[in-house]
């Protein structure tokens, strides 16, 4: 039996028991692919099996990216990660805090300080998602507003719902940093991740505007039916959005998304090919929050789009990346940086045992227990072969 085999049989396990519609995992270290396997069908019902090379929906794994686009201009002298947001998008002094309601009407006050750009990489500006917090599933629905998932500018409008720097606040960050980004960039975020993230690393498969041939690739979002069995849907994030969301805009496959996870295994470079400082990387894995925590749990606000998410103590934010800061035993170090999409895909690096790692299904809501599960014994399973 191969070293691998036991993963192999976890992921298909999964899906044989119903646990997720299908399922990619791969891994790589220094060297390159130390493990790629699959199972189930890239959509229920159909005979075209999943594999590395199948189109994802990643929605917040391209948070990373989008931070790695901000840390490039940084490297570059052209944006202060700790200067107020307002300095490059000066509309974004029109911010304001949700208090409360009176009845179901917001009620709004200005915010204490200036949200920093450091701030919407850490999740500590006071932004929210409607699907982890009820108030701004309460302030939608009073103003008509819809959540980020519709591609509609306005929803860049939302309010904070704490003071800056605060709380960690889970939320619209990534997608105002991604409007930073093109401010100083002076080009917008896709071409900008063309000219230097995705193009100079090769990701060919990776954008936010996929070919018709990709899309045809692409695992279609899978809901349980009322039978208990996965079923395909058509569910999708609009075609012709009207701004590049560089909180969940990316689509990309497993294969090409090792490349940027290698990269920041790397330091910054992948195979000769430079993106970012190896310090400013670095920094990406550092304690970006002192003393604030990222909540152990949070409950969900939105059912139909995500369980409660229960991240366990100890972690913290980097730059664009969850920090864990103990030893996760048989798992990765204390150290490492990790984050995930809505429709289930997770990745991680870790700097300590130089691996890095993802899984991907297609799916809603986000974080099912059996998904969880599957995640963490293949990553277990991943570090007894090494």
């Amino acid at each position: 039996m191969s070293s691998t085999a036991p993963i192999d049989k976890i992921l298909s396990d999964a899906v044989d028991a119903g646990d997720v519609p299908n399922v990619v995992a791969i891994a790589a270290d220094d060297n390159g692919i130390i493990y790629e396997g699959a199972a189930g069908p890239r959509a229920a019902g159909s005979a075209d099996p999943a594999s590395a090379d199948t189109h994802f929906r990643i929605m917040s794994m391209t948070k990373m990216v989008t931070t790695t686009a901000a840390l490039k201009l940084a490297d570059q002298g052209q944006l202060d990660l700790d200067a107020p947001v307002e300095r490059y998008r000066p509309e974004f002094a029109e911010m304001k805090v949700l208090e409360g309601f009176d009845g179901d009407q917001p009620r709004l006050r200005a915010p204490a300080s200036q949200a920093t750009v450091r701030q919407l990489m850490t999740h500590t500006s006071g932004l929210s998602y409607w699907f982890w917090n009820a108030d701004i599933v309460k302030w939608e629905k009073a103003t008509g507003i819809p959540n980020v998932l519709s591609g509609q500018k306005i929803v860049l409008t939302a309010p904070m719902i704490a003071d800056p720097g605060t709380k960690v606040e889970y939320g619209t960050n990534t997608d105002w940093l991604g409007q930073v980004v093109e401010a100083v960039a002076g080009v917008t975020l896709d071409v900008f991740f063309k000219e230097h993230i995705t193009g100079p690393l090769g990701m060919t498969e990776t954008s936010f505007a996929p070919t018709g041939s990709q899309r045809a690739n692409l695992a279609p979002v899978h809901v349980l039916g009322e039978d208990g069995k996965w079923l395909a849907t058509d569910i999708n994030i609009p075609e012709q959005p009207e701004y590049w969301a560089g909180g969940h805009g990316l689509y990309s496959t497993p294969r090409d998304y090792l490349k940027f996870q290698r990269m920041l295994l790397g330091g910054g470079t992948l195979d000769g090919t430079k993106v970012l400082e190896r310090s400013t990387v670095d920094a990406a894995f550092t304690n970006q929050i002192g003393d604030l925590d990222f909540p152990a749990r949070i409950p969900t606000a939105d059912p139909t789009s995500s369980y409660d998410f229960a991240a366990g103590p100890g972690n913290k934010w980097g730059l664009g990346l969850v920090v864990n800061s103990e030893q996760r035993p048989g798992m990765r170090a204390a150290g490492s940086g990790t984050w995930a999409g809505l429709c289930n895909s997770f990745f991680w690096v870790d700097p300590v045992n130089r691996v890095t790692g993802a899984i991907y299904s297609q799916s809603l809501p986000f974080v099912p227990p059996p998904f969880i599960k599957l995640y963490e014994n293949f990553e277990r399973a991943l570090y007894a072969t090494r």
